[in-house]
């Protein structure tokens, strides 16, 4: 059994979740059709140019399975193993720590809370409080 949540909860989780979604559909967008300054940053990470697509496929169907609230759990696990390997590649390049290593904590927190505000197995899964029973 569901309980409703309030509007200003589910507003403020489709905010959250609205701003992961649109920046990683730009992303995965822009990595599809190859835009000219995504293949020399993705070239400067250490990745061939035929990679830029596989990467921008692989996180394209992350957010769109992120975006349906029936897949919504699946897509954060795979945006998170996704930003694992953007972290990866951060702390080997020896990359600033506040602005590329912790972007990708910085999404998944947007993420996760944006779904934890509006799931309730979510927030049983990942309680914030101790529950009195």
């Amino acid at each position: 059994m569901t309980s409703p949540i309030s509007r200003g909860r589910r507003w403020t989780a489709w905010i959250l979740s609205g701003l992961v979604i649109v920046f990683m559909l730009f992303d995965s967008i822009t990595k599809l059709f190859k835009a000219g300054p995504v293949v020399e940053g993705t070239l400067s990470l250490g990745y061939a140019e035929h990679h830029v697509a596989v990467i921008g496929v692989l996180g394209l169907i992350s957010i769109l399975l992120y975006a349906f609230p029936r897949t919504s759990v699946l897509g954060a696990l795979l945006l998170t193993a996704y930003w694992g390997g953007a972290i990866a590649t951060h702390v080997r390049l020896d990359s600033p720590l506040f602005s590329h290593i912790l972007f990708s904590v910085y999404l998944g927190i947007l993420a996760w809370g944006g779904l934890w505000l509006r799931d309730e197995t979510v927030r049983n899964l990942i309680p914030l409080r101790k529950r009195d029973y």
